[in-house]
């Protein structure tokens, strides 16, 4: 490629530079653990579907959003945990340019659907706390699907625009990605052109799909909070947090994980610290969602453990 008077050579791929620094026993470990976290992961948000889909007692807009989610999940686990898990094991650190743009573009497609699913599941447990004489017109299976559509669709010009753009730059020198995955930052340092204005537009738009979901997310949360202080009854008070507090969890590790990641001072956000902060998001937040959803929900242990009694008994006969 002739650029500037200068001769580039054109990049082809690119090489994930992952865990390549560790010994090649820890490697072999990091491999073991992250794959079991991949199968907890895969089988339980799995295991919320099926559970919240076969009870119809189960079929409730909470119930429906958290579907969701967990689809959400296992399409987020899956654009990176196997590439990473292939890098460990086959020491295969090379991505071709298409594919890496792929990985990155579901990245931002599900990075950014979830923030505005969370949002919409705190709409949700908003109106069913403070307002919920008008709950079922409220939040009816119209309103849901459009909810949930909404929030889907809201990933793709995220991930259109930022990838397409991204990837219109040149790539020259250097192909090497530190870091487990194609994410933007470590992808955008290989760019051989002026970028600035690419750097404004990545800022100014994970603040505000970041931010802009966070603040509905708070803002629902302060009228949920007044109101269930409001509450005359300490067993009201207990049943509306508890409803809320499994989503509340999940939004906290979401979110602060995510907000250390990207909005950390760069002085203070060396590629290695970046790579543990962006495990804790990318793997072990979606493993730990159908945990939280399981171990804090009456209704889903219940019907769990029916579904888990009814398969052992039909195989004992």
């Amino acid at each position: 490629m002739l650029m500037a008077g200068r001769n580039w050579t054109t990049v082809s791929e690119f090489i994930l530079l992952s865990f390549s620094a560790l010994q090649p026993q820890l490697q072999a470990l990091l491999f073991l653990l992250f794959l079991i976290i991949e199968l907890i992961t895969l089988m339980g948000n799995a295991l919320i579907i099926l559970v919240t889909t076969a009870d119809t007692g189960l079929h409730s807009p909470m119930y429906f959003f958290l579907r969701n989610l967990s689809l959400l999940e296992i399409g987020f686990n899956l654009v990176i945990v196997p590439k990473m898990l292939v890098t460990l094991l086959a020491h295969d650190t090379s991505i071709s340019f298409l594919n890496c743009a792929v990985q990155m573009y579901f990245f931002f497609f599900f990075g950014a659907s979830e923030c505005f699913l969370l949002a919409a599941m705190a709409y949700d447990r908003y109106v069913a706390i403070c307002d919920p004489l008008r709950y079922p017109v409220v939040m009816s299976p119209k309103v849901c699907v459009w909810l949930a559509a909404a929030s889907w669709l809201s990933g793709l010009p995220v991930a259109t625009v930022q990838t397409t753009w991204l990837f219109s730059f040149p790539f020259c020198g250097s192909n090497q990605v530190n870091h487990f995955f194609c994410d933007s930052p470590p992808v955008l340092k290989l760019v051989c052109a002026d970028t600035a204005f690419f750097e404004i537009y990545a800022i100014v738009g994970t603040i505000l799909v970041v931010m802009a979901p966070c603040l509905l997310i708070l803002g629902s949360y302060v009228c949920i909070g007044s109101t269930i202080i409001k509450m005359p009854s300490a067993e009201g008070k207990r049943k509306a947090f508890s409803t809320c507090s499994s989503h509340l969890l999940v939004v906290s590790l979401f979110y602060g994980s995510a907000s250390l990641t990207y909005f950390r001072p760069k002085s203070n956000n060396s590629p290695e610290s970046k790579k543990m902060l962006s495990l804790s998001y990318t793997v072990v937040t979606p493993m730990l969602n159908p945990i939280i959803y399981s171990l804090r929900n009456r209704e889903v242990k219940t019907t769990l453990y029916h579904i888990l009694h009814r398969s052992l008994g039909s195989r004992k006969h």
